[in-house]
């Protein structure tokens, strides 16, 4: 099972490396992991894709999680309404006719040619995962040389009816 989990913790040394070091020790795989600082200074969003086995797997993670000091916030986002996306740079064989054949290939996908060199190219797409993942399979037939993929960095869209209720739960 599949599972984005979104983390707002303080931004701070070592936080990373500690909260890395749980999903290790209690044997998450982690597919990818995002981390930037956000709107508010001192405060830093991760995004975790693990591959968690059953909801009790997933229960042990957020209750985990919440247990790091530096960790503020945590949400599985996996099944709300989210604005997802990823950056991927591929390098590929190309010179004359083929760049001309990638081109082709990329402009669907709004993707872009960032570096041109005598015998490869460079291209940057960001989008959906599922996106990233069809350009890279049209692609590998021209020979990717050299590969690069941020992760997943999400939030949720708008304001989501969960977040609604939990406004409402605090005294004004």
């Amino acid at each position: 099972m599949r599972r984005i989990i979104s983390a707002t913790v303080q931004n701070r040394g070592g936080v990373l490396n500690r909260i890395t070091g749980m999903l290790h020790k209690r044997q998450f795989n982690i597919e990818s992991i995002s981390v930037g600082t956000s709107e508010t200074e001192g405060v830093s969003k991760m995004t975790f894709v693990v591959d968690i086995g059953d909801h009790q797997k997933l229960e042990q993670l957020t209750k985990q999680l919440h247990k790091q000091i530096d960790v503020l916030k945590v949400s599985d986002i996996t099944d709300k309404a989210i604005v997802a996306r990823e950056l991927a740079l591929i390098k590929v064989k190309g010179s004359g006719q083929l760049r001309a054949e990638v081109q082709g290939i990329i402009n669907p996908f709004r993707a872009s040619i960032i570096d041109v060199s005598r015998d490869s190219l460079t291209i940057q797409v960001t989008g959906k995962p599922d996106k990233v993942e069809a350009l890279i399979a049209l692609l590998r037939p021209y020979g990717i040389k050299e590969l690069s993929r941020t992760g997943v960095t999400a939030f949720l869209r708008g304001q989501q009816p969960q977040q609604v209720a939990e406004m409402n739960s605090f005294p004004v």
